[in-house]
């Protein structure tokens, strides 16, 4: 089957799970700068999951860019992604309403590990379907740089709750390591 619903599903799901986001941004209260103070946390963690959410926009396009079609394991596979991205909005909220709290991060970190862990899923689908010399085999080759990332995640979840902000810290490395998209994918497919 083609993956044109599958693309423009996925599209419009990313799209809701930043609209919520931002709508769980309240205005402050006041009308100089001091009054943006208790809002920092809320909105730097705003920052950080629109990234989040943003890259796994761009990766997700180049992924399935590289399938030719989709079957019933991919569609799955992607609405298992897209369960764990849609928590994000959720767990925004809950680090910004409570500044950062130690469950909170360690929550965060929780749901950033399952989206690695089923974008790693749905990429594995989409190579089951199109063999081990496919193109995003090819690209992905050992996938080095996802496996450090849910590494990352499983320090970072239990770190959060002797250092929240070495927590946060990590969640931002990896988020670094992903902002630029996969240029292996990239590499492969202009090739």
């Amino acid at each position: 089957m083609g993956k044109g619903r599958l693309e423009a599903f996925s599209d419009g799901v990313i799209a809701i799970i930043i609209t919520i986001m931002v709508l769980e941004l309240k205005a402050p209260r006041g009308t100089d700068f001091s009054a943006l103070r208790p809002v920092i946390p809320v909105f730097l963690n705003y920052v950080l999951s629109f990234v989040y959410v943003g890259i796994y926009w761009n990766n997700h396009h180049h992924m399935i860019h590289t399938a030719a079609r989709v079957n019933g394991r991919i569609l799955w596979a992607n609405l298992h992604l897209l369960f764990w991205l849609s928590l994000i909005p959720f767990a925004t909220n809950w680090i910004g309403e409570n500044h950062f709290a130690p469950v909170s991060v360690a929550f965060y970190g929780f749901i950033m590990l399952m989206a690695g862990v089923s974008y790693s899923i749905l990429s594995a689908a989409i190579i089951a379907l199109h063999g081990s010399s496919s193109t995003l085999a090819m690209a992905v080759g050992k996938n080095y740089k996802g496996n450090a990332s849910l590494v990352i995640y499983a320090i970072a979840i239990p770190l959060a709750f002797l250092r929240p902000w070495i927590s946060l810290a990590l969640y931002v490395l990896v988020a670094l390591m992903w902002f630029i998209p996969d240029p292996r994918i990239e590499k492969v497919i202009t090739n």
